[in-house]
């Protein structure tokens, strides 16, 4: 009995032990929009910088499109980097707040805002406007990208455009790369996705961005990149409603303290964090086409 009743104790123990080990350990999910290596590449650097600057443990946890929610939901992570559609919804359905704000590094310029871009191949001369859209074959990335899909389905929308109607043909190839090749190789007439794409993959030498002809082109001063809706703001990292503030506050007092030249900003192409930025327009753009936390 006695031998039992320390076994059992013992397995208590353990479990206690595993337990407040997991609790030591920050979980930051992030969007792996191109997918779950990209996304580690990126913002591992991060979780290192914090693990020495807060002194605890912190894990990124690469997310697809459609595990997001269920991790959010479900508290298998503390924290989660994603894209702003993607955090509306889960403000309004699971409690979540922002508590930073990305500030993109791109073409030595400062960006917190970004868009989408809808494009054509340069040779194909039956597509010049939105208007041209119409019986044509088109590609975006998935209907929970914001600047792969959501972005442009709003600019339609406000063009009288149902691309669920109008278009010969509506995909989702699940990448912004995938997106650009395929109007590269033919195999769609157009196609969006979210700016910097066609520049990125330009300096990589994949793509000439001569091929490629914008549709309803908009010019906005001091931003970079070709760009064909409105702009909105960059990704918020947000904290789950079972996270303290408290934790919340360290967390964001230890990445304000990241310089332009740290790794953990370099690798992930940032400037670094600033207070979170108003996300209405964002709701409003789910409202307006019946998205995210606002669907049926």
């Amino acid at each position: 009995m006695k031998n039992r009743l320390s076994i059992l104790v013992a397995a208590v123990l353990f479990l206690f032990a595993v337990s407040a080990h997991a609790a030591d350990t920050i979980k930051i999910g992030v969007l792996a929009k191109d997918g779950p290596a990209k996304a580690l590449k990126a913002w591992s650097a991060t979780g290192e910088y914090l693990t020495t600057t807060m002194g605890k443990k912190v894990e990124i946890v690469p997310l697809d499109f459609d595990k997001v929610n269920p991790a959010i939901e479900g508290n298998e992570v503390d924290f989660f980097l994603i894209n702003s559609s993607m955090y509306v919804t889960a403000k309004v359905k699971y409690g979540a707040n922002a508590i930073a704000t990305m500030i993109n590094s791109r073409q030595g310029q400062a960006l917190d805002s970004f868009g989408g871009v809808i494009i054509a191949s340069a040779y194909n001369d039956s597509i010049n406007s939105l208007a041209d859209l119409k019986g044509k074959t088109f590609m975006a990335v998935k209907q929970s990208s914001f600047g792969g899909w959501q972005m442009a389905y709003k600019t339609f929308k406000d063009e009288g455009i149902d691309p669920f109607k109008d278009f010969a043909k509506l995909e989702f190839s699940g990448k912004h790369d995938n997106v650009v090749f395929a109007i590269q190789n033919e195999t769609a007439q157009a196609g969006t996705v979210r700016t910097d794409t066609l520049e990125r993959m330009a300096a990589a030498g994949a793509i000439a961005m001569a091929d490629f002809k914008i549709i309803n082109k908009q010019n906005y001063p001091n931003f970079p990149f070709v760009c064909s809706t409105t702009l909105y703001p960059e990704w918020p990292l947000a904290k789950t409603a079972a996270t303290s503030d408290a934790l919340a506050q360290e967390l964001v007092a230890a990445l304000k303290q990241i310089k332009k030249d740290d790794p953990a900003a370099t690798k992930a192409k940032i400037i670094g964090w600033t207070d979170p930025l108003d996300y209405t327009p964002v709701e409003e753009l789910q409202k307006a086409l019946s998205i995210g936390a606002f669907k049926n």
